[in-house]
């Protein structure tokens, strides 16, 4: 299973679960128990969300002149710790997530919700753990002191 560390780019995972999410929600009923107009609201929320989170992590990342390549992790320049990266370790994938959630949302489908569930836990074991083993080797202390201070996740 190692060899699966850092070889898939979380979006390319994010879209193959959303796939499958939709696929399921074609062939298999499983409707959530909410009135459609809570279900796109909340949809609607999530997708802001997402994009409160990762459009400054990335931008962020820019700024330093840091790689946004999950896959090479060894290219990372700069150790950011502000904006979004100040309340999560990782909001690039915490917007990934929701994204997936306002999709089982926006799906009505109850089974859908197992995807952004598959992605967290994916991308924990072959990106996040990987990246951190990278960042403790390449930043040492510093990376040390903000992992303490910050979760993983939220």
């Amino acid at each position: 299973m190692a060899g699966l560390e850092n070889r898939i780019p979380p979006p390319l995972v994010m879209a193959a679960i959303g796939l499958a999410m939709a696929a399921t929600a074609a062939l298999v009923q499983a409707p959530l128990p909410l009135a459609a107009a809570l279900r796109w609201g909340l949809a609607a929320a999530l997708f802001l969300l997402a994009g409160r989170y990762g459009v400054p992590a990335i931008r962020a990342f820019l700024q330093a002149g840091t790689t946004i390549n999950p896959v090479v992790i060894d290219r990372a320049s700069v150790l950011v710790t502000t904006g979004p990266f100040s309340r999560s370790r990782n909001p690039m994938y915490v917007a990934m997530a929701l994204l997936l959630a306002a999709l089982a949302l926006a799906l009505g489908n109850g089974l859908a919700l197992l995807g952004p569930l598959l992605f967290v836990l994916f991308t924990t074991r072959f990106q996040i753990l990987p990246e951190e083993r990278a960042m403790a080797a390449k930043f040492g202390n510093a990376y040390a002191d903000y992992r303490g201070r910050v979760r993983r996740w939220l």
